[in-house]
């Protein structure tokens, strides 16, 4: 049995930034893997990072959330670029001409898909008939097709199915789709062909996409991180394809759901209604799923962040008539085992961040430790009542971590500053001015300009990563937040501006991660 920690190779000093891809620039409703995606990359080099974190790149089902998932393995058709087909010569420039007039610096998601469907299944069709004719295609896709296989079917059958029954979850389809019988499935397969192969390219496209991506970034030298959730949404390829490996009832509903207790963000907890794992029965299969999602993921970053690692230790288990997140209780996970299977499998050491914030016990702590695995810093949580406040400050900061000055879940810096007790807040007023005085005082500051305060602050730490969410180093306020935690509808929706990704920008962001020994031939990046 395994028995001592993971020592890993101390990493590199980075600066890196924190950007979802939705919310990159470009004209086509939502940030995709294109032209502006590369721009970005060049961006970063300019600007002395070394890294770039993105959220989920999966499709995305409930409120557009990259963690409510339609699958645990897919990438998201909405990033594609249609530019790239155009280049590719699956699509005519004259195919985007009629694109719609999207608004600047707002995902509009709905729009996008029902363009971005028409436009994929044109060039679906070209494909098919064009595409296929080169070796070069054939073999491509045939390789692709090969890569995937253990999940590609599913997915494209289950997007379909999807389409046909209007959107509905796949519980609410005709019984005999719902329950997978033989025969419904292949007459599914066979009246639905169009459909799953226009799902098929459009996977294919992503992964071209991507893959262009990635090379681009290791020519540059920049990290890409990825994010894992530990969940997946009840209505996914997966839940549906697979439903042996989570707590499900025979008609396909959850015996219970996650969520978390009573925290910073909701006095109620969030009720996040994702479908538990059974973990005993992928214990069974030797965690062949996560072995599985595991290797994808690896396939697309350098690094990837396990969210909600305290879930692996003991998660919070809600009945699943329960309202509110506060009626739950904590169940066992399935600990080193899972990690143990991971390290055989795919080697040691993990390339994994732990997202270990909210709840976390010596218990947590030590599974992390055990695996060598990085922790998280939140120098926004660090000077107020956060149980874990103390350890977000810099000064108890250890080098095997990533810091932050806020992440996805947080408001802006800039709106975190100016923010006020309020409706619905878990701070008093007092509580506030305590606050905004310990962090004036701890960082010798004057309150004027505090997101570039926050940043010089992760930027100067021993910690070995900083990551700034770009809104930050924008100075935005609390209009450019990302999402709101338990609420269901508005987040996910800012973007940049090209403008916004400016040289002056770059010059600043370059100077300070030179001087803290982040930026590529810094004195101490390589120490």
């Amino acid at each position: 049995m395994r028995s001592t920690t993971c020592e890993a190779a101390p990493a590199r000093r980075r600066a890196g930034v924190l950007l979802h891809v939705t919310s990159l620039p470009g004209g086509h409703g939502v940030g995709d893997l294109g032209p502006a995606a590369r721009r970005f990359l060049r961006w970063l080099a300019a600007a002395g990072q070394g890294l770039w974190q993105v959220l989920p790149l999966a499709p995305t089902g409930y409120g557009d959330s990259p963690y409510a998932a339609l699958s645990a393995f897919a990438g998201n058709p909405l990033l594609v670029s249609l530019e790239d087909l155009v280049e590719e010569g699956w699509l005519e420039p004259g195919d985007l001409a009629d694109a719609p007039r999207f608004e600047r610096g707002r995902a509009d998601y709905a729009r996008a898909a029902a363009w971005k469907g028409s436009r994929l299944a044109l060039a679906a069709r070209r494909f098919a008939t064009a595409g296929r004719r080169s070796p070069l295609h054939v073999e491509a896709f045939s390789r692709f097709r090969g890569r995937t296989r253990e999940w590609l079917g599913d997915f494209a059958l289950y997007l379909a199915l999807k389409e046909r029954h209007g959107g509905r979850p796949w519980f609410e389809w005709d019984p005999p789709l719902a329950r997978r019988e033989e025969a419904a499935l292949a007459a599914a397969r066979a009246a639905l062909s169009d459909a799953v192969g226009v799902h098929v390219f459009a996977q294919y496209c992503f992964d071209r996409q991507w893959s262009r991506l990635r090379a681009e970034a290791r020519q540059l030298d920049i990290e890409l991180m990825g994010d894992l959730p530990i969940y997946l949404a009840h209505d996914s390829a997966e839940v549906w394809a697979r439903r042996e490996l989570f707590q499900l009832r025979d008609d396909g509903r959850p015996r219970a759901v996650a969520g978390v207790p009573p925290d910073y963000f909701s006095a109620d907890g969030q009720l996040w209604g994702n479908p538990l794992h059974d973990w005993a029965r992928q214990a069974h299969d030797r965690y062949a799923f996560w072995v599985d999602r595991l290797r994808c993921e690896l396939s697309r970053f350098d690094l990837v962040r396990l969210d909600h690692f305290r879930g692996f230790e003991g998660y919070w288990e809600v009945p699943a008539e329960a309202t509110v997140a506060r009626d739950g209780r904590w169940v066992n996970g399935p600990g080193a085992a899972l990690f143990e299977r991971l390290e055989e499998a795919l080697g040691r050491p993990l390339p994994l961040v732990a997202e270990n914030l909210g709840v976390i016990t010596p218990e947590v702590e030590a599974l992390r430790e055990r695996f060598g695995f990085p922790g998280m810093a939140v120098l926004q949580f660090a000077f107020g009542n956060d149980p874990q406040a103390e350890s977000f400050r810099p000064h108890n900061w250890v080098r095997n971590l990533v810091a932050y000055t806020g992440t996805h879940d947080n408001d802006t810096a800039a709106g975190w500053w100016a923010s006020e007790a309020g409706p619905g807040s878990t701070r008093t007023p007092e509580e506030v001015r305590r606050e905004r005085a310990h962090a004036l005082a701890y960082l010798a500051a004057d309150g004027r300009d505090m997101p570039w305060t926050l940043v010089r602050a992760v930027y100067a730490s021993v910690a070995a990563r900083a990551v700034v969410p770009l809104q930050d180093l924008l100075g935005l306020g609390g209009e450019a937040r990302m999402n709101l935690p338990a609420t269901a509808d508005g987040n996910w929706r800012w973007r940049a501006r090209d403008e916004d990704l400016s040289p002056a920008l770059a010059e600043r962001a370059r100077a300070l991660a030179a001087l803290y020994g982040r930026s590529p031939g810094s004195v101490s990046s390589n120490q």
